[in-house]
């Protein structure tokens, strides 16, 4: 019994000081979210919880409201950083490592509340909804206003960053890493680039003959039905009918995980796209562009 309570003061703890970083995000009209202060000034939350780009606040732990500006969005994994003037409001403690199937962890929202289950897998989420390859899957239970909360382990520190999206029934996190690597981008370009092709695309099968040929086990892939004009898939000389096989060495099974592929650290950087054309593979290198802001 003395072991189970501890346990459980352990728990008890770790969401004291996670919910020291929480804040609740008021950015649409039915109920509010979840953040988290990362670093100085910058609070991560879930995209699709800010529905506005002004008027939007954030509640301290304490009880103070305060305004915040939208410093950007990246879409493609559901996270949205807002900047506040946060005075003493405590940063968030980001582990060091990543979370590991069946790691147990705490799902904290505004209040605080908290709900604890374990990482049940990593990559295996259903798609369309952050796009990420890297998801923590979960197995607990994200009630309403926890999405963009942080998922912290038993000693609090944070380990990722809840989301259901749009698909409500699914509950998973995207990585401290991964978030991370967006907040890196945001201090070294000022916003956060969208990566851009230039392509349209749909699934298709690859023939057993053809997997033989390209050495591998990878069942699907990409077929091009579309270039845009002066897009970097056109100056790299990507074509209808091509069939995207890898970009950057990930794998392409479907246009989910093209999407996936690009990230906001890539633009103006060159990659290897692994293409098949008329039965022959080959490597084409394309320098990723930027997405408009209006697009």
């Amino acid at each position: 019994m003395n072991g189970l309570m501890a346990f459980s003061n352990e728990l008890a703890a770790a969401v004291e000081h996670a919910g020291r970083a929480t804040v609740g995000v008021n950015g649409r009209r039915r109920f509010g979210s979840t953040g988290v202060h990362w670093r100085s000034g910058l609070i991560v939350t879930a995209d699709h919880t800010v529905e506005v780009d002004e008027d939007v606040t954030v509640t301290t732990p304490d009880g103070r409201t305060l305004a915040a500006t939208v410093a950007g969005r990246d879409p493609g994994i559901d996270v949205a950083i807002l900047r506040v003037d946060a005075g003493d409001l405590p940063v968030a403690d980001i582990a060091t490592e990543p979370a590991r199937v069946g790691h147990i962890v705490l799902a904290v929202g505004r209040g605080p509340r908290a709900s604890w289950g374990v990482v049940s897998a990593i990559g295996d989420g259903q798609r369309g909804r952050t796009e990420r390859a890297d998801l923590l899957n979960l197995d607990l239970t994200l009630y309403p206003g926890f999405s963009g909360g942080p998922l912290v382990d038993a000693r609090g520190r944070v380990v990722g960053v809840t989301t259901s999206g749009p698909a409500r029934h699914f509950q998973v996190a995207i990585p401290a890493a991964t978030v991370s690597r967006v907040l890196d981008e945001l201090g070294r370009r000022g916003r956060i680039p969208r990566a851009y092709l230039g392509v349209g695309t749909q699934s298709v099968r690859l023939s057993e003959t053809l997997r033989q040929r390209l050495g591998t086990d990878q069942r699907a892939a990409v077929i091009v039905v579309d270039v845009q004009p002066d897009s970097p898939a056109s100056a790299a000389g990507l074509v209808i009918g091509d069939v995207i096989v890898a970009l950057g060495g990930a794998r392409i099974a479907d246009p989910g995980d093209l999407r996936a592929a690009l990230r906001p650290e890539q633009v103006g950087e060159t990659v290897t796209v692994s293409i098949v054309r008329g039965g022959e593979p080959r490597d084409v290198r394309l320098t990723v562009g930027e997405r408009s802001r209006r697009a």
